[in-house]
């Protein structure tokens, strides 16, 4: 899951609410203390709280006692998409090469 997808999981609205640390997933749907996908007033669900854990009033074992459903995932979205398409894009560049090629020896 990507930071952009892991946002639309904020505990809003009847939604799930998941919190990324160090890399990792946790729901939090379940936790009291998460309600409506806000924690003690501080904190959002849908965010990666790594760095806000570092100065928690807990340990970060707190955390991992819910569930995992996910990592967080290096690559966006769009860095995904656009080297989906070099692939395409160096085939019509040889089939270019390729019809002046045989347009060449036409002549």
């Amino acid at each position: 899951m990507t930071i952009e997808e892991l946002a639309k999981f904020d505990g809003c609205e009847g939604r799930a609410a998941y919190v990324a640390v160090n890399n990792i997933i946790y729901d939090v749907s379940t936790s009291l203390r998460w309600k409506s996908g806000h924690h003690e007033g501080a904190h959002q669900a849908g965010c990666d709280l790594t760095e806000e854990l570092k100065s928690a009033p807990h340990v970060r074992t707190v955390v991992e006692h819910f569930p995992v459903v996910g990592k967080i995932e290096k690559k966006s979205v769009q860095e995904r998409k656009s080297t989906a398409g070099i692939p395409l894009l160096s085939i019509i560049i040889m089939a270019f090469v390729a019809l002046l090629m045989i347009a060449t020896y036409m002549l």
